[in-house]
């Protein structure tokens, strides 16, 4: 067989099943806009009912945050700041309560264009996001707030009395929580990036000195606090998830 007709056998050849859309359905902008509009419709009143019920749930959630401040006297400096600090709450917690529902839909969206291969992947990348998200928040809660806590009250020991705002208070340990879960999607990342062939673990693991510097630099920066323990506990946490997220991808040959 000549070489061009070599070449037109595998020009012919039909795709790989794994790279096959199954399932496949014509759909006009119109319907993808209208099933769009749908999708967050969905999402934003999973959203509201999130934050409607962490509102009259807030007086118990916002003691569980007072929990880290041991020792510390909270003050409400100007009328209504109380309530403002139970929106906030109520905000941040229903959105994460609501955000299952919001990755569900997302995922119900982009699924009719998947091919088998790439929705083999959804599951544990949608999966492994939550978690650890959540392990982000219990990370902040467990070990971040109480060392920068701990360091401000006891810099200031004997110095000043011990008595904060309770809206600051909050928006340092919303922020803080927030922000570490956001950083611990990074093995995620690692992930799709693999997947898509742009880095591979080899290149990953030869970075690692402008990792540990950027770990640096994201401590840094997501903290709301300037003391250098939890900066220093924030860039170590980054720093192993990198490394981590290099273990996850030589898992799946890439």
């Amino acid at each position: 067989m000549s070489e061009a007709n070599t070449l037109d056998t595998e020009l012919e050849s039909p795709p790989s099943p794994e790279d096959e859309i199954p399932n496949e359905v014509e759909m006009s902008l119109f319907d993808h806009l209208e099933e769009l509009r749908a999708r967050i419709f969905y999402s934003l009143l999973a959203v509201v009912a999130g934050m409607t019920g962490c509102f009259f749930l807030a007086k118990p959630i916002v003691k569980l945050l007072e929990q880290p401040a041991q020792g510390v006297k909270f003050l409400q400096l100007a009328p209504g700041e109380y309530f403002w600090v139970t929106v906030k709450v109520a905000g941040y917690s229903g959105l994460t309560l609501a955000s299952p529902v919001i990755l569900y839909q997302i995922v119900r969206f982009v699924l009719p264009g998947l091919t088998r291969k790439e929705r083999k992947l959804l599951a544990p990348v949608v999966l492994g996001s939550g978690v650890l998200f959540l392990l982000g928040l219990g990370f902040a809660y467990i070990a971040l707030i109480p060392a920068a806590l701990q360091f401000f009250i006891s810099y200031g020991a004997e110095v000043v009395d011990q008595v904060w705002s309770i809206d600051r208070y909050f928006e340092f340990v919303l922020l803080m929580m927030f922000s570490t879960g956001i950083a611990f999607q990074i093995p995620v990342v690692q992930v799709l990036l693999a997947y898509l062939g742009i880095v591979s673990s080899q290149k990953m693991l030869s970075g690692w000195k402008y990792v540990v510097v950027g770990a640096t630099i994201i401590g840094a920066v997501l903290t709301p606090s300037t003391d250098p323990l939890t900066q220093g506990l924030l860039g170590g946490a980054v720093t192993g998830l990198y490394l981590a997220g290099i273990g996850m991808v030589k898992l799946i040959g890439k």
